[in-house]
């Protein structure tokens, strides 16, 4: 609801910019016309306060360098840009959130001449993350799913509410692609393919873009190939792996998407740090990929370029570089687009015109959102219901669909709870089911005495419901660094006639967790001593299901191998535990396929399966970088095989194919099949990856049925950055597998391209379209 000016008056008062029936551009050019530097500055800067009660003086979040920003009131005469997580920075209940963010407009609004508000932005990667919201899944376990329309439709539900507490902004999805799972952020991303990251999280911006929200795509680009996985750290990667891996999901959320925002990267790439890149923010995100939204900065990055990147010499410099990068706005709050940006724009260093085009863009952006039009209005109804009972339900779907089945050797699913024990550091934890940007996660754990603010039964309260008896003997700490929990766990064990084995992360940020933001890890070992518990219960001889609770995937090398079944399950929200106790009780099927790599040795080499030929196991080194399992495994309660392969011939460079196979449920239940299929470049002019997904189907089948998954490929899909560095399609051999996994295909064939080599533009084809056929 918005305070409404009459088109007519608007235009008698000779303000065409509050005429709603003109066109956004035309309005902008008038209102930004009327605006001082300092007016057009204000449009591009955040503001982060820390919550007060409604009419209470808001004091201002300390900023990364420890220095207290000024009081709100010294920043609204010239208009304010962003206001900054309202509901995500301490725990404020719904209603009184709604309440203070309509507060806080109304101030805006009334202290500008203009009587513009802020666009109002919060964290929303699992879910609105506020106290008292719906936790989700985290996108590595979207990833697990391969269901592009249930994350569609989370997403959309997410933005609904953000959208009915006054939240124009939501600061996901993460677009990372898994470079190293030892990056601590690993839990923020998908996967590690860019196209199953490119189509779910395309997915993701279709539902919050659906719902009125601006949905940020970042961090644009390279953040997830730091070197070492170090938060951070310096991007060693070439031109070649940077167009085709790392900005490739960017091409689809942008372009199919529809995404109005994107977020820099911390990162530098060859020695130039995204925030100050133009050739990276105008020249390839704007220019090639055809962003019209606003660039904003990640948290203090454009600080950063003077502070750790050391490429600005002041705040103003800092400023400079960004803006004419293109970074639009500074978030969080107001540093180097305050003053320092005004005074090198009044000296003439920085010049008006790319203060102008930041402004322009920021404006609108509040334009489409309605926010020319004045503060948002009271509002009324209901109390709003930040976790209702349809969204639980989805959140369980998702949770249900992530969770995956390692190995099982015909222990699962259990019978019963008699004579089960289950132990370990997250048996009875439910923080083992929620990432880093979860609110009782990332805020909540800094108020012990506040509840968790959702229901959120831990594994032990699900596994009781599920099968009444199962006895618990678990630690609460996940570095079991005390002997006595490993000998307890092990007595247990000793004592039980099966264990399950409950393992994994407990995320935190900046080092305060296994996981998450800053808590990157020097190896891929179990987190602690949990690996040496595992043994030990290993070792009793009773038989033991492993299950995993964690944000990134660990080596299990001597733990797999021994166990009776492993369950993977990342970090998966609030109905997490009632998942993986259905999946273990056999309520549930599992469905979910590894998103990424699960590695072998701890401290062996970062492993995806996107790799050349030499960089994959040969006999010139002893460094083994197979996986323990693969990329897309997964198991069922059922059996499926695979036949009926067909493949058109050949097809111009500019033409498509089209490769099918049968896939028939050969066992006695019912269950769900993620059949993938893989292309490869034989001969190539650059070195290729041995193969790489292109398409996938989820299909459900009952005993004996079967289905004909048929793939309609495009020329385009076998494109890649060619010698010059243009993107193109070459005539010849490729190579196609149909299967089960990266590792798995059974169904092996090839086609041909015949025809020039092609040169591909903006409007090339990027997804495979699929047409599932009972039989």
């Amino acid at each position: 609801m918005t305070e409404a000016v009459p088109a007519a008056s608007a235009s008698a008062a000779g303000e065409p910019w509050r005429d709603r029936g003109l066109p956004v551009a035309e309005r902008v050019a008038d209102l930004l016309a009327r605006m001082t530097p300092e007016e057009k500055a204000g449009q591009l800067a955040g503001y982060w306060a820390l919550p007060a009660e409604p009419g209470e003086p808001v004091a201002p979040m300390e900023d990364d360098s420890h220095e207290t920003a000024p009081p709100l009131d010294e920043v609204l005469d010239r208009g304010l840009g962003q206001l900054t997580r309202v509901f995500g920075t301490a725990p404020v209940p719904a209603a009184e959130g709604t309440a203070r963010l309509r507060e806080l407009q109304r101030r805006v609004a009334a202290a500008n001449r203009f009587g513009i508000p802020a666009i109002a932005h919060e964290e929303c990667l699992n879910g609105f993350m506020t106290w008292g919201a719906t936790v989700y899944p985290s996108p590595p376990a979207w990833g697990a799913t391969f269901d592009a329309r249930l994350v569609g439709e989370m997403a959309a539900a997410i933005g609904a509410t953000m959208r009915a507490a006054g939240v124009h902004q939501g600061l996901a999805p993460v677009l990372d692609v898994v470079r190293d799972a030892r990056w601590g952020r690993t839990e923020e991303c998908i996967g590690e393919d860019p196209y199953l990251v490119a189509v779910l999280g395309t997915a993701y911006v279709q539902g919050l873009e659906r719902s009125g929200i601006v949905s940020t795509l970042k961090h644009f680009a390279g953040y997830s190939a730091s070197r070492a996985g170090r938060n951070m750290a310096p991007t060693p990667i070439g031109p070649r792996e940077f167009a085709d891996v790392i900005v490739e999901p960017f091409v689809m959320a942008l372009r199919d998407g529809g995404a109005r925002s994107v977020m820099h990267s911390y990162t530098d790439v060859d020695g130039m740090p995204a925030a100050a890149d133009e050739r990276l923010l105008t020249g390839l995100l704007r220019d090639r990929l055809g962003l019209t939204g606003v660039v904003v900065a990640d948290y203090f990055g454009i600080s950063f370029l003077q502070t750790r990147h050391q490429v600005a010499g002041s705040r103003g410099e800092a400023a400079a570089l960004a803006l004419r990068a293109g970074v639009d706005m500074e978030l969080p709050t107001v540093r180097c687009y305050g003053s320092p940006l005004i005074d090198e724009v009044r000296r003439g260093a920085v010049p008006e015109e790319l203060l102008d085009r930041a402004a322009a863009r920021v404006l609108t952006l509040k334009a489409e959102l309605g926010l020319l039009d004045g503060p948002p209005g009271d509002g009324g109804g209901a109390e709003p219901d930040f976790d209702p009972p349809e969204q639980r339900a989805l959140a369980r779907r998702l949770a249900e669909e992530s969770v995956v089945l390692l190995a099982n050797d015909g222990t699962l699913p259990l019978g019963s709870g008699a004579g089960v024990v289950l132990a370990g550091p997250l048996a009875d934890d439910p923080f083992g089911m929620m990432g880093c940007y979860t609110f009782p996660s990332h805020v909540g754990r800094q108020h012990p005495e506040l509840p968790l603010g959702v229901e959120f039964p831990t594994l032990a309260e699900a596994l009781d419901r599920e099968l009444p008896g199962v006895r618990v003997a678990g630690s609460k700490d996940v570095l079991v660094a005390e002997d006595a929990d490993i000998e307890a766990a092990v007595a247990a064990a000793r004592d039980a006639g099966l264990c399950v084995l409950a393992l994994g992360d407990r995320a935190g940020i900046f080092g305060r967790g296994t996981s998450g933001e800053g808590c990157d890890a020097e190896t891929l070992a179990l987190p602690g001593r949990q690996a040496e518990l595992a043994e030990a219960v290993l070792d009793t001889g009773t038989p033991t299901v492993v299950v995993l609770l964690t944000g990134r995937p660990y080596a299990l090398e001597g733990i797999a191998d021994r166990a009776a079944a492993v369950v993977q399950a990342f970090f998966p929200g609030e109905e997490g535990g009632r998942a993986v106790a259905g999946v273990l009780s056999g309520r549930v099927e599992p469905s979910g396929r590894m998103p990424v790599s699960v590695p072998r040795r701890a401290s062996g080499p970062p492993v995806t399966y996107l790799r050349s030929a030499m960089d994959g196991g040969h006999d010139w080194s002893e460094v083994d970088p197979v996986p323990l399992y693969p990329f897309g495994h997964g198991l069922t309660w059922t059996r499926f095989e695979y036949g009926g392969l067909r493949v058109d011939g050949s097809a111009a460079t500019d033409g498509s194919v089209t490769v099918s196979a049968v896939v028939r449920n050969t066992g006695d239940r019912a269950g769900t099949e993620v059949v993938q299929l893989y292309l490869s470049d034989p001969v190539a002019s650059v070195v290729r990856p041995a193969r790489w997904l292109a398409g996938w189907a989820r299909i459900r089948l009952e005993p004996g049925d079967a289905a004909r998954v048929a793939f309609e490929v495009h020329a385009d899909r076998t494109s890649f950055t060619g010698p010059d560095l243009r993107r193109i399609v070459e005539p010849g051999e490729i190579g196609v597998a149909v299967g089960r996994s990266s590792a798995d295909l059974p169904l092996n064939a090839s086609f041909t391209l015949e025809g020039p080599v092609r040169v591909l533009d903006a409007d090339r084809v990027l997804t495979v379209p699929v047409e599932v056929s009972l039989l």
